[in-house]
């Protein structure tokens, strides 16, 4: 999925109401992959890598990525969200996951409907 910082790897599915799950450091969507198997039936399930892992974009503040910014990664992942057609949504982050869904719900309080932390 592409956004203005670069491109985001997502994998999604399910119907019900947009879930986006942020996972911790160092790993990748798939940290979620049991987990989003048993939610799809009951939301639409969004699991990204974060910018800086996996297949997602490099962080253009840090090439070796695991330094930079909470904030520029959550406004990624809002414009992410937006993209695919969701203007609100329920995060849930794992580990360092949980650093950005923070950020992301007090910088886009009008975005973020819930947070949840692991």
């Amino acid at each position: 999925m592409g956004t203005k910082s670069g491109p985001i790897r997502v994998r999604h599915g399910g119907s019900g109401p947009p879930l986006l799950l942020l996972h911790g450091h160092p790993r990748s969507h798939m940290t979620w992959g049991q987990v989003a198997n048993l939610l799809v039936a009951d939301f639409n399930v969004l699991c990204p890598d974060l910018p800086g892992f996996g297949r997602s974009y490099q962080p253009k503040d840090d090439p070796a990525s695991r330094y930079s910014s909470k904030r520029a990664k959550a406004k990624a992942l809002v414009e992410m969200m937006e993209r695919l057609g969701y203007q609100t949504f329920v995060v849930a982050g794992h580990d360092r996951g949980s650093l950005v869904a923070f950020r992301m719900a007090m910088d886009h309080p009008d975005r973020v409907r819930k947070l949840i932390t692991v």
